[in-house]
């Protein structure tokens, strides 16, 4: 197993249950992935997603290693999903209830925008439940694939996922307040797309909010952490600081990885947790680089610019959640995705960490209180970082933003910046783009990798694979590669169910696989 992400550890464990000898590489000091930290140990600062939702993914997985989530972590269920706030002085929240969420939005923009959102929840529940198994938790597929999955009798129900849409077009028969629109629009930069752009399918991503959010005690990370413990506790092996230079192939087959140091790992299959583009760069191996389509830079999804630090906030009661919109929201997505710029009046997220539905937790600290600041941006961090002076003109529009809407962040220069450029040396070959392809078309999630590539024995887990970005699906494309792998494994002589699989060592009479 080459990476240490969501996906990876999920891998690991799904194949060390399963018998298989599994040893995860890891070319960083820590695991995680985008799931990282800045700041003191003290008093660390989600700097990558900070979202948990799809609780169900991870309540499987536990289960079926034999322990439970809810002994490894503490969740707090979060009743308001986010506040938001525009320039006009306008403000409104959602909730994970239907009916409380309608109510704000009927006093926001009437009786007509209420029946609106009562209408958009039926549709996204519906689409949701259209492809959740057949396409969500299942293997990559195609278009007939998929149309066979979901059966000759419930193809109505198959159109009924709006492909042929776009989001934004499709929110206007819900909602004829354009805030309305870019609320709900904003749900397809989750996967790092345009709402312009990416089809109104992605309407199944507010259900899923609606399903449940928690905040995780102590930050994000102590997910990763609970299911390295897992992992251990089940036999996984952990190399941290350790460079994968090269996947090996022997007649024709992933047979092992080489390291920076010269060491080579010999396994049955290697799983990539890692983004598509880290292949087919070349970063792993000429022949790696084959394994997957090669795709064009103009496909990536966004990058962002964000700042972590602890500042003091005024003016605007912030919650845990925050989005504060740009006044032209169509200008920010050809800014980002047609110019190749940071947006000139961008939509800016809060993540402030040290507050609930209630507001601060534990009172208003003296040296001020963790917030991520993020705006969307271009992946272009292979090809340029930005300057000095284009980060104070980033710092600028994000302060300007804020203080349009009503709140201040002091010493937001102060923070630790992460730019495109940095985003691209974190994880290589991507530009910076942090959730693989854009979904930006019809068929765009039928051409996201699966878990199978081209060369025999080498699979994919993570974000950028199928079924998709965020935490949860990363989680659930790291089960898929295991299972591929297995089926893969047991067609094979040379394995025996019932004994160790895992991502490389030398299969053996006693031990069956690593990976």
């Amino acid at each position: 197993m080459v990476g240490a992400g969501i996906g990876g550890l999920t891998c690991a464990i799904e194949l060390a249950r399963r018998g298989l000898a599994v040893t995860v590489v890891e070319r960083a000091e820590r695991l995680g992935g985008k799931m990282r930290e800045t700041g003191p140990a003290s008093s660390p600062i989600d700097s990558g997603p900070t979202v948990f939702t799809m609780r169900w993914v991870f309540d499987e997985i536990f289960e079926a290693a034999g322990s439970r989530l809810a002994d490894h972590l503490t969740l707090e269920p979060m009743d308001i999903l986010a506040r938001h706030a525009w320039g006009d002085g306008s403000r409104l929240d959602l909730y994970t209830d239907v009916e409380r969420s309608a109510e704000a939005i009927g006093a926001f923009a009437g009786p007509g925008a209420a029946s609106g959102y009562r209408a958009f929840c039926r549709e996204s529940a519906a689409i949701f439940e259209t492809l959740r198994t057949p396409y969500l938790t299942a293997q990559q597929t195609g278009p007939i694939g998929l149309a066979r999955a979901v059966g000759l009798q419930r193809l109505g129900a198959l159109m009924g996922i709006r492909p042929f849409e776009t989001l934004w077009g499709a929110l206007g028969a819900h909602f004829q307040d354009s805030r309305l629109r870019q609320l709900f629009g904003r749900y397809a930069t989750y996967c790092g797309s345009s709402p312009f752009a990416a089809p109104a399918t992605l309407m199944l991503i507010a259900h899923v909010e609606r399903e449940g959010v928690w905040s995780i005690s102590g930050g994000m990370q102590r997910l990763a952490e609970a299911l390295e413990g897992l992992a251990v506790s089940i036999g996984v092996r952990f190399l941290f600081g350790s460079h994968v230079d090269e996947v090996r192939v022997a007649g024709g087959r992933a047979c092992g990885v080489t390291l920076s140091s010269g060491e080579a790992l010999d396994g049955a299959g290697v799983v990539v947790n890692a983004d598509a583009a880290a292949l087919t760069s070349g970063l792993f191996g000429e022949a790696s680089a084959r394994a997957t389509p090669r795709r064009p830079s103009s496909s990536r999804s966004l990058s962002a610019i964000t700042w972590s630090l602890k500042a003091r906030v005024s003016g605007f009661p912030l919650v845990r959640h925050n989005v504060f919109f740009s006044p032209d929201y169509a200008a920010e997505f050809e800014d980002i995705f047609k110019k190749g710029r940071p947006p000139q009046s961008p939509t800016i997220y809060i993540c402030a960490q040290d507050r609930s539905d209630g507001g601060l937790t534990g009172g208003k600290p003296d040296d001020g209180e963790r917030v991520l600041v993020l705006m969307n941006a271009p992946a272009h961090g292979d090809r340029y970082d930005l300057s000095e002076e284009e980060r104070a003109a980033c710092e600028r529009r994000a302060t300007n933003e804020l203080a349009r809407c009503g709140l201040t962040v002091a010493g937001l220069e102060q923070g630790v910046i992460t730019t495109p450029g940095t985003f691209e040396r974190l994880f290589p070959g991507t530009g910076g783009a942090l959730y693989g392809p854009a979904t930006h078309g019809w068929d765009a999630a039928f051409r996201r990798p699966g878990a199978r590539t081209r060369l025999p024995g080498l699979y994919l887990a993570g974000g950028g694979a199928h079924p998709g970005a965020g935490v949860p699906m990363a989680a659930i494309s790291g089960r898929l590669a295991a299972a591929r792998l297995i089926q893969d494994l047991a067609s094979m002589r040379q394995f025996h169910p019932g004994a160790t699989p895992g991502g490389t060592s030398t299969p053996s009479a006693t031990t069956g696989a690593t990976v």
